[in-house]
């Protein structure tokens, strides 16, 4: 059963505009695709006064370089993406294709996947199942059915995109009433699975940047899910590197879909140097396993998630560095 919703629909014309709105409203929320958002919406998962509609605001929706990067506005759909061939010049977006389905794909934007909202099976039902089984920590009630003993959300990031910008080096534009700054994209994201991002009140994602140096890199993007098609991820994973004369020489990891959060991994010392061995593959994916902790927020056991992210780290990793994956 859908849930009915009442709200006002405001189309600010710039960036500013919708910060004022959203900060002169409580309660309302910014809306770009709608693919997450929406499905929320018709459980009852929030009832926002308002939406603040982000398509008619043209700086949003723009590609260009600027001579060091490549930036692109948070409105930008994924589909536009892969048709103006992101995947050919950073094979770790090859993300892109993995989020849904292509129908989805032709309305869900960039920004929209980063921000997207955390995930838990004991969340992202209808509002009579969440009723019956006394509501969860995350809305409505006061019990984290993961962990009932914590007072900690688990609820899971499954966003596919911000691994493959995470290990490229992405960062992101944020717009709120003090002007607009730039900061990593790691720094956008919290271990909170109530409040994941940090995002102040009212402060909007605007664009992403990408560094043009970060097409030099082998990357890659692989995740395990369900359904071969049109899920979310049990575990993802994107790895960059350099692997020179056979050996890595620089390596950055980024998990999405076990924690609250995409975790990126960027020091792995004692890997540097050396060839993708077995005994080296095993060491990067204990130093992954330390961080990462996948719980009962999915249909599948915590311990296969986890086993799955190193699985897929190490068939990454042993790829990339036989020069089997395209650099970008």
């Amino acid at each position: 059963m859908s849930a009915e919703m009442d709200f006002e629909l405001a189309t600010p014309k710039d960036a500013s505009e919708a910060v004022a709105l959203m900060q002169a409203n409580p309660g309302a929320c910014y809306i770009a695709g709608g693919t997450d958002l929406v499905a929320n919406l018709r459980r009852g998962i929030g009832a926002p006064p308002m939406l603040i509609a982000l398509d008619g605001i043209a700086e949003m929706q723009t590609i260009a370089e600027d001579g060091t990067h490549l930036v692109i506005g948070a409105s930008v759909t994924l589909a536009r993406l892969m048709a103006e061939g992101l995947p050919k010049r950073f094979a770790a977006m090859s993300a892109l294709a993995e989020v849904a389905g292509p129908g989805l794909r032709e309305a869900a934007t960039i920004g929209g996947n980063l921000c997207l909202d955390t995930r838990c099976i004991f969340y992202n039902q209808s509002k009579w199942w969440r009723k019956a089984n006394g509501y969860c920590l995350k809305l409505d009630g006061d019990t984290c059915h993961v962990a009932p003993k914590g007072k900690r959300c688990h609820a899971a990031f499954s966003g596919d995109v911000a691994p493959a910008l995470l290990v490229l080096g992405a960062e992101v534009q944020v717009v709120g009433s003090g002007g607009a700054r730039w900061m990593p994209l790691s720094d956008l994201y919290r271990e909170d699975g109530l409040d994941h991002l940090t995002l102040g009140a009212g402060e909007l994602l605007v664009a992403v940047r990408i560094p043009l140096a970060a097409a030099a890199l082998h990357s890659g993007y692989a995740k395990s899910r369900l359904r071969k098609a049109v899920d979310f991820p049990l575990a993802g994973v994107a790895v960059a590197l350099d692997c020179k004369d056979g050996r890595i020489a620089d390596l950055r990891v980024a998990v999405t879909g076990t924690n609250p959060r995409p975790i990126l991994f960027d020091h792995f010392p004692d890997a540097i140097g050396q060839e993708p061995t077995g005994a080296v593959l095993d060491a990067i994916t204990r130093e992954i396993g330390k961080d990462i902790t996948p719980m009962r927020t999915t249909n599948m056991p915590g311990m296969y998630r986890r086993q799955m992210a190193g699985v897929l780290v190490k068939r990454l990793i042993t790829r990339l560095c036989a020069g089997q994956g395209a650099k970008g």
